[in-house]
């Protein structure tokens, strides 16, 4: 049966709820009704614009492979540690709660929070790094996975058509990245699809190349992911035996307490306590100068004792092998080796050319790997004789 138009009482019911908006939401909130997309849509939408974005990305298939991406720990047999999924549906509630306090626009801020990460790699940030050499090594920009989140998203799926989601969305997803530390961020200037394409482009030239949210719901999710993450990593590496509470630094103690659930807390409520939403001339996602130097603190530390221990790290060597075997095995296949492509490709084949008419061999097999989880890349570099890592039980230590 054809798709058919909603029926005007829910149409009605759609107005009502965008014009509520405008008497509940702050001044510097982004009103559903300003949504915008690259292409106009037939069908009339009776969700509001900015849910149907957090139903697309909830119905994606590169939101399904959340399930097995590494967020810092790779090749741990235990379920108790953080995987890519769940940082992101604790960005989504954390975000949610900052906006409901600030009278900002919740669907926005959900959307943004789904699919800020679609486009991290196997293997959380260090994959990302071995991805962008390879880039690098193939004429290709360096991967970032905010650009590739992006990608996935608006170029990608749907055989190469996208969701189509909006502007707000896509812009929030591209400016996200909370290992920047801000004491503070103010929207920048709204912008429109020219203007989204030319951050993309400058991004990808130049990864240091700073991006600040365009709304005040963008703003928050970027906050919000550093919130999620700084305590549940300390969690995850206390599980792991990488660390002992106590020696969490004594100065960050005493500002956040020692668990997950007092840094959160703590994070959020002086957020909240220091933010403005309520005047376009003062609006504002900020800490305090005191908590943002005790953050900043908190940050030094985990990088020392967890992201860049040698325990965390002893596997990248094996990792950063396969990556380099399997690009170079995806890309003879594309170019006339005999040797078959895996059944289940569905990024380096079966594109449109009508919706990527340029679409380079190397370009295929990066968005490939990029959309692998862990696990099915660790079976693809099996298949082509690479040697691979072996997954840990836990406790026992990494």
């Amino acid at each position: 049966m054809p798709d058919q138009p909603p029926p005007y009482p829910l149409l009605n019911r759609l107005a009502q709820l965008n014009n509520a908006e405008q008497s509940r939401l702050a001044a510097t909130a982004t009103p559903s009704a300003s949504g915008c997309r690259r292409r106009p849509e037939a069908l009339p939408a009776y969700r509001q614009q900015f849910a149907l974005d957090a139903d697309r990305i909830l119905h994606s298939r590169a939101y399904i492979r959340y399930i097995d991406k590494t967020q810092v720990f790779s090749l741990v047999a235990n379920d108790h540690v953080t995987h890519r999924v769940l940082h992101v549906q604790m960005v989504a509630r954390i975000a949610r709660t900052i906006g409901r306090f600030l009278l900002l626009n919740e669907d926005l801020i959900e959307a943004i929070a789904l699919g800020h990460d679609i486009g991290h790699p196997p293997f959380g940030h260090v994959g990302e790094e071995f991805l962008a050499d390879l880039c690098r090594e193939h004429g290709l920009p360096p991967f970032q996975h905010n650009i590739q989140s992006v990608r996935f998203l608006d170029k990608l799926e749907r055989k190469g058509r996208g969701w189509n989601l909006t502007l707000q969305v896509l812009d929030g997803i591209l400016c996200h990245d909370g290992e920047v530390h801000n004491q503070q961020l103010r929207p920048a200037s709204a912008t429109d699809f020219s203007g989204l394409d030319d951050k993309l482009a400058a991004k990808g030239a130049d990864p240091l190349f700073p991006l600040t949210p365009s709304t005040m719901e963008g703003c928050v999710v970027r906050m919000a992911d550093t919130i999620a993450y700084i305590g549940r990593d300390i969690e995850d590496a206390i599980i792991l035996g990488l660390i002992k509470r106590t020696d969490i630094p004594q100065s960050c103690r005493t500002i956040f307490g020692d668990t997950n659930g007092t840094i959160v807390y703590r994070l959020v409520t002086d957020l909240l306590g220091n933010s403005r939403s309520d005047s376009t001339d003062s609006a504002v996602i900020a800490f305090s100068a005191e908590m943002a130097e005790a953050l900043a603190e908190l940050k030094r530390f985990n990088y020392q004792r967890i992201y860049l221990d040698p325990r965390t790290k002893k596997k990248d060597p094996l990792i950063g092998e396969c990556y380099r075997r399997l690009f170079a095995s995806f890309l003879d296949c594309l170019n006339g080796s005999p040797r078959s492509l895996p059944s289940q490709v569905d990024l380096m084949t079966d594109i449109d050319p009508l919706y990527l008419p340029e679409y380079s061999s190397a370009e295929r097999v990066r968005d490939f790997i990029a959309g692998m989880t862990d696990d099915y890349f660790i079976r693809q570099a099996r298949d082509i004789g690479c040697p691979v890592p072996a997954k840990v039980l836990v406790p026992g230590g990494l």
